[in-house]
């Protein structure tokens, strides 16, 4: 039936912050929603709170609200706005969770809001273990032997967690061990885990009751090594049901779906088997009730004997999807949504082909390969073994004609320096013990462990047995170890057709060059004498059944036909521009780049150009085939670049390629691209090489007159001590050239410094390490501007809200500044204009800086670090100002002047919150002091990385962040708490345990305003003398190594509802280590600086003295 008209206004709401196990590929989805609802003509309102994304653009809804995404918050957005339905499948598990919340509290009947897309019965009856269980009974489809318990409520309403895990207990006589452990209503596998013994079973029931907002488990029978398949469904109201795309994970089950290796096409069903399972994905779509939109259905498939059971079912767009969409070109989202509001598959279009309509199935004749990127590196104390909860931050997919290549592209994607099955050192290898030692262990890197144990000698029964991982892929590993072996053995193939054998294998120049012992160049140079290059395909949803419209493109090796390779890639007669993307999401480099690519795709169409776009992540917008004019899902390496750069060049003018908006990852290749005669657009490579450059970049520091702190760079040992004792500690230090603090340290004392000089100098390679006098209890800035080489806008100052030496990505900041004198920010602003002449940037740059008291007590500015190029502060910057700093910058680099962004008038300073400001142009530059107050957070996945201490470091480790904005700095940092999921008390016992150095006038106005709100202090002896000397009430608790009971017992007794705890020094650091991990756990809200401890009473007051109000961007 065509779409309803009895509804005007949708809602959607939105994932939020992107943490692990929900991450852009929502951004993605929210996206599309957006996208396609407004096209059908509705009025979109969407909530979310996360800034760096794409959909809380203000263009993309009708009215956007950056807001916590809590059901109380939503429901005052709701009755504000009174939209006819909610759209509660595009926002992860938040969105549903939130969506149910507000139809049990009565919101949606109270305001006559209608759920589409999924009714509140279909989501409970796939989410809730028990109703599932009971609909696959009816169905005859088998579910894994298993029982659900459910923690009983104690006399406050709270969760009897105790109890709950003795219920399990009981039923454990029945399932067995293992067992496995799943939550419900919760995403990623949260709190679930695989249980061996008796002492896991009673920790993961536990942690998965305590996750779950139900406190509902399901315990499984164990599958483990049972293989895992994913069917991603979509169907309408007319019961039309396609096969999106069927999953295969290469993990066995036992590692969660998004910590596995996965393909698509399933590789290994016999066409009986997938005809099986596709009847019964769609069977179970219907039991369920989910009418409109996409659906995930998970089974498992006993390799013994072929016995299937279905595990589990997401009714909403799920984490898959985004990878279905990308390796089908079918939009799920898109499709998704207009189902919602009442079109059936028939009637919508297919975009890529254009003649079929949407009700056609997929079909495709190439391989996808999803890799997942880990960060174990960065939570030193945390075991890098993968389980059935999530741990991965990114992904990278890659496409090839066969498994061999898809393999091989997805290893060169990762950006770990892999160029292919790389060889990985077993210990105690080639002892047969060892190597099954090794392979039997659930590790990022087990696919290449399983490589080396074939390159020892093991044979594939060997290594099933050990691995389950299915004999069909390892005889395909086993292909690729072999053909290495010929060519370590015979060099490299001298005639076309051998080498061009060899490159349909997907072996990458530079993995070639390894196993003959030469460099890339020379072995590309080679190639390209043969004539064996790349051609491109397009991706047509159909296998080539009809034409592809969409130019979205991959790239491989194919044996001439009739003497010609048909490439698919036309290049048009236009001027282009090429972005090359972020690769998969990591720590430190995430979707706020992505973002950048998006803007540069957007603001370039618009100027005329033809935009193409070069990345390998599936998750984001960037690789959606409607966000460029033309895209290319490669690798971001030199050799596939290159490939691409060829063939674009054979038609139209290349204006030039965007490096600066990805991160590091097409810098690494700037100066490759360059040297080839590639046109760079923006700061050239050179500038950027001389901002990380220490010595170039210290020499520029002192031509310009401008302050760094005390510093030294180190070539060896020797000269690193001999450093560290002009400088004296504490001190900063780190390896040269890295992104997101990696491997970088405060050293306090000469051990330490010992101790990281035996790991970091491996860190850097080639590269020296930097050592840096540390700041501490500097204030510090971030300052984003832009510049066209003459004339320099700065758009965003930014106040850190905990102080120097917490890496920039993890601190809480404020725009404008909260606390700082206008003369401060005045010298701030000339120094920035005068690094960004000196440096010849063109489009966008990133400065740090530190404000620090002298003993005269004048505030001095100390520059820390320039970054000229788009760094992870630009959407927030973009959203806080209402302008769309990424856009101009992308403009600006393709060669206007900054002038053609004119300044607008600054917004009214003494309007009243509630009064409608028109949103200004976002193609004008802003004056960045607002008349209200913009809060960034970052939010930590800690929880995951059970053993790691939560204290702030100069290493980054937060995967997303929330933006809060109200009227003034304490409102909008109490939204960006509430946002990040910190929800703060309004009364109770509060703890403060605070080093010397933070003993400070905020310290003791946080205590009072504490005080004034109710509060009971509870400090430690030191805190509480210092406290009583200036009359502030408290009573004492003992520190954890003073005698029980201590300040633990205290917070595991529920008497603890606040946490303010700054500590200095190795040994403190440790001793209060289990304060910090029980608040991680028990969701005591815990501040660890004392300017966080500051800004968290002054939310504290905020809440406490009037409603919360909430205001869209529009307006």
């Amino acid at each position: 039936m065509p779409k309803r008209t009895d509804i005007k206004s949708i809602m959607i709401i939105g994932a939020g912050p992107i943490v692990i196990g929900q991450a852009c590929e929502f951004d993605y989805s929210g996206a599309q929603a957006c996208k396609a609802l407004k096209e059908e003509g509705y009025r979109v309102i969407l909530v979310n709170s996360n800034p760096a994304t794409i959909m809380t653009d203000p263009g993309l809804a009708d009215a956007t609200y950056i807001e916590p995404i809590t059901p109380e918050i939503v429901a005052k957005i709701i009755e504000k706005e009174r939209p006819d339905a909610l759209l509660p499948t595009m926002g992860g598990q938040t969105g549903l969770n939130t969506s149910l919340a507000l139809e049990e509290m009565g919101v949606l009947e109270k305001f006559g809001v209608e759920m589409i897309g999924a009714k509140r019965e279909a989501i409970e009856m796939a989410e809730d273990r028990k109703l599932f269980r009971e609909a696959m009974d009816r169905l005859g489809i088998e579910n894994p032997k298993a029982t659900i318990c459910t923690a009983p409520k104690d006399a406050n309403g709270k969760k009897d967690l105790a109890a709950g895990v003795a219920i399990a207990l009981e039923a454990l006589e029945e399932i067995g061990l293992p067992a496995i452990i799943r939550p419900a209503f919760t995403m990623g596998g949260t709190g679930g885990g695989i249980a061996y013994n008796r002492e896991d079973y009673e920790f993961y029931c536990r942690s998965g009751m305590d996750a779950s907002p139900m406190g509902q488990i399901l315990i499984d029978e164990s599958l483990l090594g049972w293989k895992e398949f994913e069917m991603e469904v979509v169907r309408d109201t007319a019961d039309n049901a396609i096969i999106v795309c069927s999953i295969e994970n290469v993990d066995p089950m036992g590692v969660h779906t998004g910590d596995s290796i996965t393909v698509a096409p399933a590789l290994t069903l016999t066409d009986k088997e997938y005809q099986i399972m596709r009847n019964h994905s769609i069977a179970v779509l219907r039991e369920i009730g989910v009418e409109t939109g996409g659906s995930n259905v998970q089974w498992a498939v006993n390799p013994a004997d072929g016995r299937m059971v279905v595990i589990e079912m997401n009714p909403r767009v799920s984490r898959s999807s985004a990878l279905a969409s990308k390796a089908t070109g079918f939009p799920i989202a898109k499709i998704a949504a207009k189902l919602a509001v009442g079109f059936t598959l028939d009637e919508l279009d297919n975009d890529i082909t254009g003649v079929t309509p949407a009700s056609f199935e997929p079909t495709i004749d190439y391989v996808v390969t999803k890799i997942p990127k880990f960060a174990f590196e960065k939570f030193p104390g945390s075991e890098p073994y993968l389980t059935t909860a999530m741990k991965s931050v990114g992904e990278a997919m890659a496409i090839g004609r066969t498994i061999h290549e898809s393999l091989q592209k997805a290893l060169a994607s990762m950006e770990s320096g892999l160029t292919g099955f790389d060889e990985i050192e077993i210990p105690g290898a080639p002892d047969k013990a060892a190597i099954t030692k090794a392979i039997s262990k659930t590790t990022p890197d087990r696919m290449r462990t399983i490589a080396q144990a074939m390159r020892h000698g093991m044979s594939d029964e060997d290594i099933h047995a050990t691995t389950m991982f299915d004999p069909w892929f390892l005889a395909r590993i086993r292909e690729i170890i072999e053909a290495e072996e010929g060519i370590r053995k015979n060099g490299l193939p001298v005639t076309e057709d051998g080498l061009r054998r060899i490159k349909m294998m997907g072996f990458t120049d530079a993995r070639l060059g390894k196993l003959t012992g030469r460099d890339e160049d020379n072995v590309r140079r080679a190639r390209l004498n043969l004539g064996v290059k790349a051609v491109f395909k397009r991706i047509d949803t159909c296998a080539a059944e009809f034409e592809a419209q969409t130019p979205y493109m991959y790239s491989t090796y194919e044996t001439p036909m009739m003497g010609d390779v048909e490439c698919e890639a036309r290049p048009s007669d236009r001027k282009k521009v090429v972005i090359l993307g972020g690769g998969p999401n990591r720590i430190g480099q995430g979707i706020e780049f992505d973002y950048c690519c998006c803007h540069a795709c957007y603001a370039l169409t618009d100027a005329g150009y033809e935009t193409i776009m070069v990345n390998c992540n599936p998750e984001t917008v960037s690789t959606d085939y409607d966000t460029s004019d033309r895209l290319y899902f490669e690798p971001l390496t030199f050799e596939h670049v290159m490939e691409i750069l060829r063939v674009e060049q054979e038609n139209g003018t290349l204006h030039g390629v965007i490096v600066q908006f990805g991160g590091q990852t097409p810098l690494k290749i700037a100066q490759a691209l360059h040297d080839e005669g590639i046109p760079i657009l923006g700061t050239t490579p050179d500038m950027i090489d001389l901002a990380e450059d220490r010595e170039r970049f210290a020499d520029l520091v002192k031509s310009l007159g401008l302050k760094q702190p005390n510093n030294g760079i180190a070539h060896s040992d020797a000269e690193a001590f001999e450093i560290a004792k002009q400088i004296g500690f504490p001190l900063v230090i780190r390896p040269s050239y890295v992104l997101g603090g990696r491997a970088m340290e405060i050293v306090r004392d000469q051990s330490q410094l010992e101790r990281y000089i035996s790991e970091a100098v491996v860190v850097s390679g080639d590269s020296p390490v930097l050592l840096d006098s540390y700041l501490s209890g500097a204030v510090e800035l971030d300052v984003d501007a832009l510049s066209d080489g003459e004339n320099v806008h700065v758009a965003g100052i930014m106040q850190h809200i905990e102080e120097a030496g917490v890496h920039s990505g993890d601190s809480a900041c404020s725009l404008p500044p909260y606390s700082l004198s206008r003369d401060i920010i005045a010298q701030v602003e000339v120094q920035t204009r005068a690094l960004a002449k000196a440096l010849n940037v063109v489009g966008l740059m990133n400065i740090q800086f530190a404000i620090k008291a002298n003993d005269a007590g004048e505030q001095e500015i100390f520059l820390i670090e320039v970054n000229p190029r788009a760094s992870r502060t630009v959407p927030f910057v973009a959203k806080a100002t209402d302008s769309a700093i990424a856009s101009i910058a992308a403009r600006i680099m393709a060669g206007e002047p900054l002038s053609n962004f004119p300044l607008r008038a600054p917004y009214d300073a003494d309007a009243a919150y509630d009064d409608v400001l028109p949103l200004g142009d976002p193609m004008t530059l802003a004056d960045p002091n607002m008349p209200w107050f913009s809060v960034k957070e970052a939010v930590l996945p800690f929880a995951r990385f059970p053993g790691v201490d939560t204290i702030l470091g100069p290493e980054m480790r937060s995967t997303g962040e929330v933006m809060g904005w109200d009227r003034d700095f304490p409102r909008a940092f109490l939204k960006a708490q509430m946002g990040a999921g910190n929800m703060l008390p309004r009364t109770g016992n509060v703890f403060l345990s605070i080093k010397d150095a933070d003993k400070t006038d905020d310290v003791l106005k946080a205590a009072r305003i504490l005080v004034d709100q109710t509060f009971t202090i509870v400090a430690t002896r030191g805190t509480a003398t210092w406290l009583s000397s200036h009359d502030i009430p408290c009573q004492i608790v003992n520190k954890v190594y003073e005698g029980r009971p201590d300040i633990t017992d205290m917070m595991k007794d529920g008497q603890i509802h606040l946490v303010m705890n700054t500590t200095e020094g190795a040994q403190a650091v440790e001793d209060s280590k289990s304060i910090r991990s029980i608040a991680l756990y028990d969701k005591i809200p815990y501040y660890t600086t004392a300017a966080g401890t500051y800004a968290a009473a002054l939310a504290i007051k905020a809440q406490a003295e009037d409603e919360i109000g909430v205001k869209s961007l529009q307006g």
